[in-house]
């Protein structure tokens, strides 16, 4: 995978250097940035971005708060690198966020690495989900596996709104947005009050989300999750469809439809160290015993139990 790294630098005298440390590793592409592009550059979000103080025109540490500010590169990692060894100099742009201040001339082999275990720490958090801040699918199956050579018994809990789609459809992304973050809130801090010790969180994507649980107490988790979804989430509806108990959307043809207002289904599989060989067949029937959930009306769970 082409990770980009910008490089804000007026007199371009970096990127030269950076790409002849980096002449072996095609999958490292260097741009330069003048500073007067910066705003134009963030569009892209790139992987990591490098700034030569000694290169730009600009306050280095406007510049820096002005990188941390730009939603999108809230935690895309900085190296500052500049000829000033003055200790406080440094400190002051290290409170601005950023990662690394290197001070010239630099350790060719000490800033190759720098760069390469900052890269793949970068492509690791962006793995996670940005709207919920929660592990995402490479996570999930990274513990999932885990626990399961670990021979634990455990429970997974797969967990998605109903009629979703109507309420983004008459509602907006943005709404359905925070009605995502809402049931992250929701399952994560039933969970972290139950006992377990060793849960874990995770968003699969969209309204989908899954948790893995150690307890034995997961049905009371189940209960305590519905429980306080359906006594919140009409914050989320306006008064008239809290009223009415329905959303009226119009399908493709223009034709009106009343669906049910939202709630969550929850399928639950117990696991051991005999019942299941791999990952794919925990998720085969995790998504049976969730459209068994699904087919009851409003909110509810159902478990697959050990034999």
């Amino acid at each position: 995978m082409v990770q980009e790294i910008y490089i804000i630098d007026d007199d371009n005298q970096l990127i030269e250097n950076m790409k002849k440390i980096f002449e072996q590793e095609k999958e490292y592409q260097f741009k330069g940035v003048k500073t007067s592009d910066i705003d134009i550059a963030l569009k892209s979000i790139p992987a990591l971005i490098m700034i030569n103080e000694d290169g730009t025109n600009k306050d280095i540490l406007e510049l820096c708060k002005q990188i941390r500010e730009d939603e999108d590169n809230s935690i895309t990692p900085i190296i500052v690198l500049s000829n000033n060894s003055e200790r406080a100099h440094g400190i002051s742009i290290m409170k601005r966020s950023v990662e690394y201040y290197i001070v010239k001339p630099f350790d060719e082999e000490y800033l190759y690495y720098t760069i390469k275990n900052l890269v793949r720490l970068m492509y690791m958090n962006r793995r996670v989900s940005p709207l919920t801040g929660l592990p995402g699918n490479v996570q999930i199956q990274t513990e999932m596996k885990k626990r399961l050579l670990k021979k634990e018994k455990f429970a997974v809990l797969y967990l998605d709104l109903d009629n979703f789609k109507a309420y983004n459809d008459l509602y907006g992304f943005t709404k359905g947005d925070e009605m995502i973050k809402f049931t992250a809130r929701i399952i994560s801090r039933n969970i972290h009050n139950s006992t377990s010790e060793s849960s874990f969180i995770g968003h699969i994507g969209g309204d989908d989300f899954i948790a893995m649980v150690s307890d034995t107490n997961y049905e009371q988790i189940c209960k305590d999750i519905i429980q306080e979804f359906d006594e919140k989430i009409i914050q989320y509806f306006a008064k008239e469809d809290a009223k009415k108990g329905y959303l009226e959307v119009a399908n493709r043809r223009g034709i009106m439809e009343q669906f049910p207002l939202t709630a969550i289904s929850i399928g639950v599989v117990e696991v051991d160290e005999t019942r299941f060989k791999n990952t794919l067949e925990i998720g085969e029937i995790g998504a049976q015993v969730k459209h068994i959930a699904k087919t009851m009306m409003g909110s509810s769970y159902a478990i697959n139990r050990r034999n």
